[in-house]
């Protein structure tokens, strides 16, 4: 019997499978091959990656680097010019010319003397025309920039011209020719009729009105200018016309008109400035400008564009002053920042001619370089032994200081002194604001501008516009993966899936093309439609749920199995056609016949067409396929066994899915919710072409915004490279890449988190 079963069960000559054969062998070793090759292939393609996101990190840090770097001044060789060896009288003004060659001298002996940059020689020496037996008692010039200057008298009149350079290119050599020029006529003009001197003088030029105004002790004189044109003759006339002005009490110290002639600044006493309304022709208010009892104004001047009025007193300090607007609407002399240069009292304070910086100068000799925007002291640093006159190039790269007899050039490298913190991320009080703002202008029509830098409303449009997408998207895109992957019938199953993951090939340009030309007019006219719908959808699927759960079980056995999702779509669609159609009518019930207006007037909310709704709706649809896909595959890839192992326990489909699959499937579902916010967070063309792109700090969801990497796309083209535009612009990249890269770190910290806390499910 044994030999019969042992004969039964084991086969005489049983088959063997030979594992070494050659062809085996010869498999496995291309196998292996394959599998080494594809390995170090991921490995170097991986590192490569890594190796590309750290040199782009690195070269945007490369190219903002120099935005926070300070000035830095170079000493040249001191000059001991044969005319300044002589009698050249008391300097008045100093100042240098566009390309840095050619610099000028005006004393208090009516001579404007041109000399070289470079060696101090000098090249003209022109006489003003003073009347006889007059000499210069004060010196005045209009805003930064302008060439004119303003000589008062000693007869109380005043002597208007420019100094200007003509440029030729003999033989093709640059060579550059100082002029002077009488633009009002050589005759001086008449301010002071009493013929007293004139301590001091301002002069402002607008359009074709002439402004000059001057003092004598405490004598403020104030006239307009108008050029008149004969129709018949051609001839151009002067039409002087005095303006009466409230008289002083306190000995004045300085006159400025701001270049609109619309206020007038006297600084007067020890402390104190009157600002008259030129067009009121009254007094706007008396403003106290030290708080401190020991201190005096020792200087003072107007920034660029002669908005801000800078003031300097007797122990170091300087503080920018404008107009702005009281809660009450009327305007007043603020105070708004302050500096610190030393201890000693402020001699001279030089403005930059195209950017809102200044330079300045103590009795000691120490100099400082600053900028009011960003609120920076970019430098200091002693240049002489004592109190000199200085000159600021136009290009600010270049300072030239007189001391006694000698003349010393300096090389000023100061690239991009409007960058701070503070004007990145804070609240900056602008020129011509009414209280501290986030505001970004990079640029504008008029030279005088002051460009406005901050990050913050780019920053917080980009997060308000991921916001809005997210808060459509991510919902839908959980919900359909999770029914997709768990309750749907695997033949349905392939069909959505594959048409859902489709929608990521559609171009964002064509998306945004779309929510801009179509979809934000359409939303306008259809706004109580579309809230319909936002709360008619849910309650109309959860009530064709309810209604589904209450039929015979004959009429819900017809559906097979996982298909019930398909009864949604005639639900959603009617849904639809009813909100929408149903708009007009609520629109004329409960708002007037037009929600928008409504909006406007009776809710005070500002609505724009293009705005963060349509961006939510328009790059939420752009976000769902990338959730959707990678919260799918999370969700599908749990093992069976645990569903089948719950089920068998007695939990229900929905006990499971909340308890066992969701919990499983979370660091999927966590990573698919980062990378959309990534997605949406970079979004570039649906945000540019759907929203105003105005940057704007709104949670308001009818406004607008910018996001940081539309304000890359629309301003990079224009900007100067290497300018301070072009390097906060890779400030914004550098922003955008960093956060994306944080919020990628703590989304894998936490995915990780989330994977070991539940692996042992």
């Amino acid at each position: 019997m044994t030999d019969l079963a042992n004969s039964i069960t084991t086969p005489k000559n049983p088959a063997r499978i030979d594992f070494n054969t050659p062809a085996l062998q010869r498999k496995r070793r291309i196998r292996a091959l394959k599998d080494r090759l594809t390995r170090w292939y991921v490995l170097v393609g991986g590192l490569a990656v890594l190796g590309a996101i750290t040199l782009i990190f690195f070269y945007l840090a490369y190219v903002v680097l120099p935005l926070f770097q300070g000035a830095e001044l170079t000493a040249k060789k001191a000059q001991s010019p044969a005319w300044l060896q002589q009698d050249a009288g008391k300097p008045l003004l100093l100042a240098v010319e566009e390309q840095n060659q050619v610099g000028v001298r005006v004393s208090d002996k009516g001579e404007a003397l041109f000399f070289a940059v470079k060696d101090g020689a000098e090249l003209n020496r022109v006489k003003l025309p003073l009347p006889a037996g007059v000499v210069v008692s004060s010196i005045g010039q209009d805003q930064p920039g302008s060439p004119l200057v303003a000589l008062g008298l000693s007869n109380g009149q005043v002597l208007l011209f420019k100094h200007s350079y003509k440029v030729t290119y003999p033989d093709n050599q640059r060579v550059i020719t100082p002029q002077v020029s009488f633009p009002y006529g050589e005759a001086p003009v008449a301010l002071n009729a009493n013929g007293h001197a004139l301590e001091h003088v301002a002069v402002s030029v607008n359009d074709d009105t002439l402004l000059l105004a001057g003092s004598s002790g405490n004598e403020l004189h104030v006239q307009e200018l108008a050029s008149v044109e004969n129709m018949l003759t051609g001839e151009t006339t002067l039409e002087q016309n005095s303006i009466l002005l409230p008289q002083m009490v306190e000995p004045i110290k300085a006159i400025f008109a701001d270049p609109r002639q619309q206020w007038l600044y006297v600084l007067n006493g020890r402390s104190q400035v009157d600002v008259f309304s030129l067009s009121g022709k009254s007094l706007n208010g008396r403003y106290k400008l030290l708080e401190d009892g020991d201190s005096d104004v020792t200087a003072s001047g107007l920034l660029l564009g002669g908005i801000s009025l800078m003031v300097g007193d007797s122990k170091g300090g300087i503080a920018q002053w404008f107009m702005a607007r009281d809660p009450d609407g009327e305007p007043r002399l603020k105070r708004i920042r302050d500096f610190q240069l030393g201890d000693a009292a402020i001699v001279q304070i030089s403005p930059e001619e195209r950017r809102k910086g200044f330079i300045a100068l103590d009795a000691s000799g120490k100099l400082g370089v600053f900028h009011s925007t960003a609120g920076r002291t970019l430098l200091t640093e002693q240049v002489t032994d004592g109190a000199g006159l200085m000159a600021l190039s136009p290009r600010a790269n270049r300072v030239v200081v007189e001391e006694g007899n000698l003349l010393l050039p300096f090389r000023l490298h100061n690239p991009h002194p409007e960058v701070s913190w503070s004007a990145l991320w804070g609240k900056v009080w602008y020129e011509s604001y009414d209280e501290p703002k986030h505001v970004w202008q990079s640029t504008a029509a008029n030279t005088d501008f002051e460009p406005k830098l901050s990050l913050a409303p780019l920053t917080f449009g980009t997060l308000k516009a991921a916001f809005y997408a997210m808060l459509l998207a991510a919902p839908l895109a959980i919900a359909a993966a999770i029914y997709t992957a768990y309750f749907m019938a695997p033949a349905m199953r392939r069909k959505v899936k594959p048409v859902i993951e489709l929608m990521e090939a559609l171009p964002t340009v064509i998306l945004g093309f779309f929510a801009g030309l179509f979809l934000a007019p359409y939303v306008e006219g259809h706004l109580p439609g579309i809230f319909s719908l936002l709360l008619l959808t849910p309650i109309g699927i959860l009530l064709a749920g309810f209604i589904w759960s209450r039929l015979p079980e004959s009429i819900r056995l017809r559906v097979p199995d996982g298909w019930e999702a398909a009864i949604l779509i005639p639900v959603v669609g009617f849904t639809a056609w009813f909100a929408l159609g149903m708009s007009p009518l609520l629109e004329n019930w409960f708002f007037g016949g037009d929600m928008r207006m409504w909006i406007s007037n009776d809710l005070g909310i500002t609505y724009d067409q293009r705005n963060a709704l349509i961006v939510g709706l328009a790059m939420g649809f752009a976000v769902i396929p990338n959730i959707f896909s990678i919260a799918e595959d999370a969700v599908f890839s749990v093992p069976r066994s645990l569903t089948y192992g719950s089920l068998a326990l007695g939990a229900t489909p929905w006990q499971t899915m909340t308890r066992v699959v969701l919990l499983t499937a979370s660091p999927g579902i966590f990573s698919a919710l980062m990378i959309g916010l990534g997605r949406a967070v970079g979004e570039t063309m649906i945000v540019l072409m759907a929203t105003g792109n105005t940057p704007v700090m709104e949670l308001n969801i009818f406004e607008g915004m910018r996001t940081l990497a539309a304000n890359v796309a629309v301003e990079m083209p224009e900007s100067e490279v290497g300018g301070t535009h072009y390097r906060v612009l890779f400030l914004a990249s550098l922003v955008l890449l960093t956060f994306t890269f944080v919020m990628n770190t703590l989304a894998e910290l936490i995915r990780q988190r989330l994977r070991k806390k539940y692996a042992s499910l």
